[in-house]
């Protein structure tokens, strides 16, 4: 059956609202539905002159040659799912969808699939690429996992080009009933491995389970594709080592094939030297700050040059990218002077990173870093992690833990206890459990030019930045 009508169950999720858009663009009649909640895509989706139901009903389905679904809000059990596949009506999970889209034959044409795997810099590294290609007049179709792009007309993008960009997420493709990795549904002709970690402990027991995921991922990729993967990380350096088909490394050790020597940071840039073989391959810049974000470049630098694209173009893709909404993001000043940005880092590794990239960047000011802790599981099972992650922050504030909608609250680990844990480490911690709290004692404490104030966190928390401007 042809497909005319799409419908997403979940449309404002940061995974769906990319699809959504790519389908409209594609031709495809699109219609979704979500809760009435403010999302940080409410903007992309208008853009898109893409209209969300409020709320969930069985009659949003009538019409839809296939739905589109979430994992939360219910997932398959959801009343709009469940009538859909009553009705016949086929039904991928976004994880699904994302290798469908991948694979081109829902849009009748041939695709090279490019995906960005890894437990942090998905979002980034990807956002990196589609800015080069779309600069280079590659025109690719990409869906990138956040709500809006300096460098980008939108977070999903049909293109006339045959690239496909996307990030490949190691999460259950449905929480319940479907522990399939996502990105096993995507067959790439070249895939990234920025790094592997211990996340998602609702789904993993073990970092072991979470390197098994990614091996499973390496049998996906084509057989004239390429792994390209950041060899300074262990586990991947050792995946690398027993991948029997191309392979390019990237990091700071001289083991790797492509070596960053050198990395220089002039907020908000970050200029980087790299040698490849032993030899000066060059001196680039990109427009966030960080030794990370210089790895996400070398990496997207390594998937532009294999597909096809030239240095000069590279650089001037790399040079042009600003970032991405929560990444590192300025939000503006506060009345007293104090600069506020937010971030998504809701991992322990993220959140040293981040702050240590706003320390290279604001050398002498103080910072304030505000966390909200994103569910319950993650914060138990990472919880002596996240007590060694804030040493690069001079006061440290930690609010209630944003749960998962898929979880119940778990009285043995609390934000209260993680403040405790701290303040032995970090003698500036103190426990504000609601926004408002937060940002009322920011407010009171008249912070000046002196300070830098980050919000982080996967939950709502910028939400805070936003009131402090």
């Amino acid at each position: 059956m042809k497909i005319k009508k799409i419908h997403f169950v979940g449309i404002k999720g940061v995974g769906m609202t990319p699809l959504a858009i790519i389908a409209k663009e594609a031709g495809f009649k699109v219609s979704g539905s979500d809760i009435a909640d403010i999302f940080i895509t409410d903007e992309s989706l208008a853009k898109a002159e893409i209209k969300p139901m409020v709320g969930f009903n069985k009659k949003n389905v009538i019409g839809a040659d296939l739905v589109i679904t979430t994992g939360a809000h219910g997932g398959y059990k959801n009343i709009e799912v469940e009538e859909a596949k009553r009705m016949k009506v086929p039904v991928w999970a976004q994880g699904q969808a994302v290798g469908k889209y991948m694979d081109g034959e829902i849009f009748g044409k041939k695709i090279e699939g490019i995906s960005i795997a890894g437990s942090h810099g998905k979002t980034t590294t990807t956002g990196i690429l589609a800015t080069i290609f779309t600069n280079a007049n590659v025109d690719p179709s990409y869906l990138i996992g956040t709500s809006k792009l300096p460098t980008l007309s939108s977070c999903g993008h049909f293109g006339k080009g045959n690239f496909f960009i996307a990030e490949a997420d190691e999460y259950a493709t449905e929480p319940v009933f479907d522990k399939t990795s996502k990105f096993l549904w995507q067959a790439p002709k070249i895939a990234v491995f920025t790094n592997i970690e211990m996340d998602h402990p609702d789904l993993f027991a073990s970092e072991d389970e979470v390197i098994a995921a990614f091996i499973a991922f390496t049998k996906k990729i084509k057989k004239d594709g390429v792994l390209i993967g950041c060899g300074d990380d262990p586990a991947v350096f050792k995946i690398l080592e027993k991948y029997d088909g191309k392979k390019i490394s990237y990091g700071f050790s001289p083991k790797n094939d492509f070596v960053i020597s050198s990395v220089r940071i002039e907020y908000p840039n970050t200029f980087f030297w790299i040698k490849r073989s032993g030899v000066n391959f060059g001196r680039f810049s990109i427009g966030v700050p960080g030794e990370h974000n210089a790895l996400n470049a070398t990496a997207a630098l390594i998937v532009s040059m294999e597909s096809g694209i030239s240095i000069e173009k590279i650089k001037k893709g790399l040079a042009d990218f600003k970032g991405s909404k929560r990444r590192f993001e300025f939000i503006g000043k506060t009345k007293y002077g104090a600069l506020v940005f937010d971030d998504y880092a809701h991992h322990p590794t993220e959140i040293r990173k981040t702050l240590k990239a706003i320390r290279e960047s604001f050398k002498g000011k103080k910072i304030v870093c505000i966390f909200q802790p994103h569910t319950y599981s993650r914060t138990k099972k990472l919880f002596e992690q996240f007590i060694d992650s804030f040493y690069n922050s001079d006061m440290v504030i930690i609010t209630d833990i944003y749960p998962s909608l898929r979880e119940l609250p778990d009285l043995e680990v609390s934000s209260e206890k993680l403040v405790k844990e701290i303040f032995k480490k970090h003698p500036d911690v103190k426990l504000l459990p609601s926004l408002d709290d937060v940002v009322e004692y920011i407010d009171q404490k008249r912070l000046d030019d002196n300070f830098i104030v980050v919000t982080l966190g996967a939950g709502d928390i910028y939400k805070a930045a936003e009131k402090m401007i």
